[in-house]
């Protein structure tokens, strides 16, 4: 390889470097951050409660009576399932359903129901989401703010979740929040200080900045091979000619009015890097 193509590769490998350089360092940031936490604690397992269960002589009427009710008022989409769930020490049926809309658009709806009575319930209150929260949340349960949700963003910690959805703040150092989907009668996730800082770190890693969760963004897929071109330089330059610049001083007389500043510029070159 002549000089001339050393030299360009030198300042490709030089330039890339500097321009993708903040983006390998958020890169190693994030790889630590994920390889030495626990992804348990990270989701908050540590802070959750396992649901209570059921007693096998527990009295229930028949799930076609608040289906044949749901009909009644009329729903005429199709039924996807029907599932036991316990609301604060009490059975309750959680219908779910599709429904069709004018632009051929399905969406999911879930229809709580007493298992006693048959009757259709209304979704969760403000305060029974509040004690379903705190008997599910196994830290404190001082309770210091709750915040009633009906949308949210792409960048919003309970993103992509079942809404309207109650989000129960607790007062501990992690700030965790519990949120209670309140259609479906059920705690849904837990979020705390150390999932804020692995959702940004995962944010900056796979660099999508609308959903977080596209790995397949061209914006990755740009930096990636900007980055095997940064690697595969830095390769192609082993074995190159190195120019050293070895500084010399020169009596004063030898050259008069020199404008080098009394220094002997010399130039070799070697095939070690």
């Amino acid at each position: 390889m002549n000089r001339t193509w050393h030299l360009r590769i030198r300042k490709t490998h030089r330039y890339l470097g500097l321009f993708i350089g903040i983006q390998f360092l958020l890169w190693t940031l994030g790889g630590l951050y994920f390889s030495w936490s626990s992804l348990d604690d990270i989701h908050g397992d540590h802070l959750k409660r396992p649901a209570k269960t059921m007693p096998l002589s527990v009295s229930l009427v028949s799930p076609s009576i608040p289906i044949q009710l749901l009909s009644q008022r009329g729903v005429s989409g199709s039924l996807l399932g029907v599932q036991l769930i316990e609301v604060l020490g009490k059975p309750v049926y959680q219908l779910s359903y599709q429904l069709t809309d004018s632009n051929g658009q399905t969406m999911r709806h879930v229809q709580l129901a007493d298992t006693q009575t048959g009757n259709l319930r209304a979704e969760l209150t403000k305060t029974e989401a509040v004690a379903l929260a705190q008997q599910r949340f196994a830290g404190s349960s001082a309770v210091e703010q709750v915040e009633y949700l009906t949308t949210t963003n792409g960048h919003h910690e309970y993103r992509e979740k079942p809404l309207p959805a109650y989000a129960v703040t607790f007062q501990q150092p992690a700030h965790a929040i519990v949120y209670v989907a309140a259609q479906l009668g059920a705690v849904q996730t837990i979020r705390t200080d150390p999932w804020r800082v692995f959702d940004l770190l995962w944010m900056l890693h796979t660099m999508d900045y609308q959903g977080r969760d596209d790995i397949n963004n061209g914006l990755l897929r740009a930096f990636s091979i900007l980055g095997l071109l940064t690697i595969s330089s830095g390769f192609a330059r082993v074995g190159g000619p190195t120019v050293f610049c070895v500084i010399a001083p020169l009596p004063a007389q030898s050259q008069p009015g020199a404008k080098i500043n009394n220094c002997l510029i010399y130039v070799s070159s070697n095939q070690f890097l």
